[in-house]
Formats: structure tokens, sequence, C-alpha cells
């Protein structure tokens, strides 16, 4: 792939050319809000995370501290068109999970049927057959995914991966745009802008919609989070007083004949939903590792009774795997009987021999990931990479090439952002939240941004350095909106008021 120039989704393919025509005005604000005051807001709005314990830790670093994540005042934002299109996409491809969770758990039409080689699935590590035969209460296993995607052109939006086991990042989508609106009111008198504030209130609903039973009160649902010392704590804290339920540990909940209970000082509570933010290893020591102390002795049995839903299923890990990713567009054409309304990033599985020569002779023009990886951890990104990262992936490419993929290195879009030198091109990368009740499937119209805070770098994962900022989803009746129809698509910038 030839190097282009990255497309900037507030200028467009040219710095040097006028805003896009629906930006203009988001154009005109930063051209008009002087780079000092852009800092003043920012540092405020990084103050008030720190206060919040908005923090998070990187494991393995000799720094133990907790740290925020770099916050950035100045706003991506998605048109209102561009929006249903991705929505579109994205219902669709979280379908297709679901539906491919569902299959490889019972009967394994796509396995019969050749489409995936058999031992891609029953030889993975993220496959569980302890779960196989199982079915979750109304066969939804994927209720909340997080699908990484990034942009490269005007119309250009790839999938870079999906994240269907735990994903994080929701509590600074909610808690960024909370920060933009005190600091930033002019904007939101400018354009309207889809809120996103009823997120807690949605991923309530789904919760309660999957549980096996109703209740007298209604279905009692708690979040399980392994503790203060995980590094997404705050987001567990967060999201239970959110949606006004129980934060739990382990040592709160109790299986007795296969029904879960929570112990509270006015006596034991039946559990009917539980969103877990623990990992498929550590949920059950009885199915999954004896040594955990983090899991709850007898929650899968509970769970194969169809007495309590767990979210997000277990076993959803598989469907996170780099190479189970190259074959969505043909899981998503096996299960929906259509092609994919959102491509991959194109892909080459190292586990092929073909595609491993073709990776070994472009080691320096690739970005190559480990299957299981995540955080940013075990990639080498070959056009920055030094020969001696190029070499050391050489040999662990030769290894054991099926733990790998390779991708090409994309010109992702860029976002002004506010750095050092004033503001300036980053990149980013975009992860929206799609939820899956027993009700069908909704977009949550907005999402986490990261941004690669690095000039020229290509990774924005917070371990990495990278940032976030908030993501504006504008309403069809936004004022560019109602221009462009009138106006031919010609767009007048309008000032804002203070």
């Amino acid at each position: 792939m030839g190097k282009r120039p990255a497309f900037d989704e507030i200028m467009g393919m040219d710095g040097d050319t006028p805003p896009r025509p629906a930006l203009a005005a988001l154009g005109r604000w930063l051209e008009e809000t002087p780079d000092d005051e852009l800092r003043r807001r920012q540092e405020a709005a990084e103050t008030t995370f720190r206060q919040l314990g908005i923090t998070f830790a990187v494991y393995g670093d000799t720094d133990t501290r907790e740290r925020i994540i770099p916050f950035d005042i100045v706003p991506r934002v998605f048109l209102a068109d561009e929006w249903s299109r991705l929505s579109e996409g994205l219902v669709q491809r979280v379908e297709a999970i679901n539906a491919f969770l569902d299959d490889i758990y019972g009967e394994r039409r796509i396995l019969k049927d050749g489409v995936l080689p058999e031992d891609l699935i029953l030889g993975n590590p993220q496959f569980r057959p302890e779960i196989a035969g199982m079915r979750p209460p109304h066969g939804i296993w994927a209720h909340i995914c997080g699908i990484d995607l990034v942009r490269t052109g005007p119309d250009e939006f790839y999938v870079l991966e999906d994240n269907a086991r735990t994903p994080s990042g929701v509590s600074y989508m909610l808690e960024n745009r909370e920060a933009m609106v005190r600091l930033c009111p002019e904007l939101f008198r400018e354009y309207r802008v889809e809120p996103v504030d009823s997120y807690p209130d949605r991923l309530l609903e789904t919760m309660k919609s999957v549980a096996p039973r109703g209740g007298a009160s209604g279905p009692v649902c708690v979040v399980l989070t392994p503790g203060h010392y995980n590094s997404a704590y705050y987001e567990h804290s967060f999201l239970a007083d959110s949606m006004g339920i129980e934060l739990v540990e382990a040592a709160d909940l109790v299986v007795d004949d296969d029904i879960v209970w929570m112990r509270t000082i006015a006596g034991r509570v039946r559990v009917d939903v539980i969103y877990r933010r623990v990992d498929d290893d550590y949920l059950d020591p009885l199915v999954f590792r004896a040594d955990s102390m983090l899991g709850v002795p007898g929650l899968i049995a509970a769970y194969a009774a169809g007495n309590v839903a767990i979210i997000n299923a277990p076993g959803n890990g598989i469907a996170d795997d780099k190479a189970i990713y190259s074959y969505m567009p043909e899981i998503v054409r096996f299960y929906s009987g259509g092609e994919a309304k959102l491509p991959n990033v194109e892909t080459w599985r190292c586990r092929e021999p073909q595609a491993l020569r073709y990776v070994l002779d472009h080691l320096d023009e690739v970005v190559v990931k480990l299957v299981d990886g995540s955080g940013g951890y075990g990639m080498l990104v070959g056009p920055t990479a030094s020969r001696a990262e190029i070499e050391a992936f050489r040999a662990a490419l030769i290894a054991e090439p099926h733990r790998y993929i390779a991708q090409p290195t994309l010109a992702l879009s860029t976002v002004p952002t506010l750095a050092d030198s004033g503001l300036s091109p980053r990149h980013v990368d975009f992860r929206p939240f799609v939820l899956s009740g027993s009700k069908g499937v909704q977009v949550v119209p907005g999402g986490l941004t990261r941004v690669a805070l690095k000039e020229g770098s290509l990774v924005v994962n917070s371990s990495q350095g990278g940032g976030t900022k908030d993501s504006f989803v504008l309403m069809a009746d936004s004022p560019y909106q109602r221009q462009t129809q009138t106006m031919g698509g010609m767009t007048q910038a309008q000032g804002f008021g203070v």
C-alpha cells in the first residue's frame, strides 16, 4: 500500500484547505479560540478527572502510580448520515458475532460447512469447551460490544478489531461529554449533538431484558468487579452507581442449589443478572482456574441451569481473537446472507504459509499483532520499528506463526489536537458501544475516540501514551443538515454565541 496523506476529519484531505463544509463553524471556533484558552479548558477537565479518580494503572510498569488518560478538548464529529451508515454496519456485525458464538458452542454449522478451519476454533485457547452445549438466557452472548473502527477517507471506515469479552472505556465516553458540555457550551449551542448520558439506562434495560426470571419486584442486577486494584475499577464503580445497582466482589456472592445469592446486611438476595468485569479464567474456580480468588464457586453451574444471566457470556473471548477477526467477512456472510457493510482491514493470517512468506518479506511495511493481544502490547509497527525490533519479530513469527496476524499500515484519519506547539493533526480510532438485549440491538450515538498524542504515531492505546476525545454525533436536524438540504450542499459558516 503506497503512502498517501491522512484524511483530516475537520479539514479534509488537505490541511491547507478550508474545513469540510459541514464543519466550517467548528473550524472557525478552532481558529478564533486562542490556544491558551483551549489549554485552560483542557487542564480544567483533567483536574476534574483526577479529583473524581478517573485513573488507570499500567500492569508491569515500574511506575505504579495510577494516572488519568489525557483528554483533548477538540471534539471528533460524525455527521448524521455518516452515523446512520456506521450504525447499520455495526448492528449487522454484532448480530453475526452473536450468531457465531451461539453456533460454535452449539451445532457448529459453520465448521461443518467448511467456512472456518475446525482447529482455528476447537484448538483456540479462547474457546471454552466447558461452555459447549450451554445457551445463555434468550440466546444472547455478546450483550455489550466495543467495535474498534478506523477511518481512512471521507467514506472509508474499517473495523480494526472486535471486543466482545469485557470492552472498557464507556466511562470515558460519558465523562468526556460531561466535561465538554461544561467547558465548551458554545459548541452545543451551535450543533445539535446526540446525547450519550442515557447509556447507563440503556445498559440496565439491556441487562433486565435478558434476565431468566422477572421476580416480584423485577430482576436483580449487579456488577461483579475483581476489586479496587483492577485498572478499570473506576469504570466498574461508575457504572454500578449510574445504574443504581450493587457493585459486588466474589465474596459478596454465594451459589446455593444452582442459584446465585448476594449477601446483604438484610439477608440473602437472589441475583438474576451479573455484569461481570472478571475474565473467564477467574470467573469460577470450580470450572476454570482453581486458584482464582476473584470468581464465584458454582457460578457456571447456576448459569448452565438457566438461573442467572452473565454479561457478557462466558466463552465470548474467541470472538475477540484476531485470527477469527480475519474471517469476519465470511462469518457475516454465513449468518446474514449478505456482504459485510463494514469491511475488515486487509489481514494476512501468518498461520498460512503464503501469508507468512509475504509478511516476513515486508516486515518494515506492515503491522504485526498477536491474535490474542490487546492494549497495544505484542505488536510491531513496521515503518517505525527499529531493525532489532523487526528481527526479534521475525524470529517470533518463524517460531510460532499461528500466534500472529499482519495488516497494512493504514493512513489513519486525523483530528486537530492540542499539542505543546498548538493545534496539530493526530491520528485517531473509534470505539462505539453496541448493546444487544432480548428486544434487539442498539448502537449508542457516540463512543470513545482514542488519539495518538505522539506526532506521527498510530498507537492510540492509553497504556502506550494515547489520549481520548469526545465524539459528537450530530442529529439529522442539526444546522448543517438543514443547510445542506436547502442550499444544495453548500454550508454557511455560523459564529458561536458565548
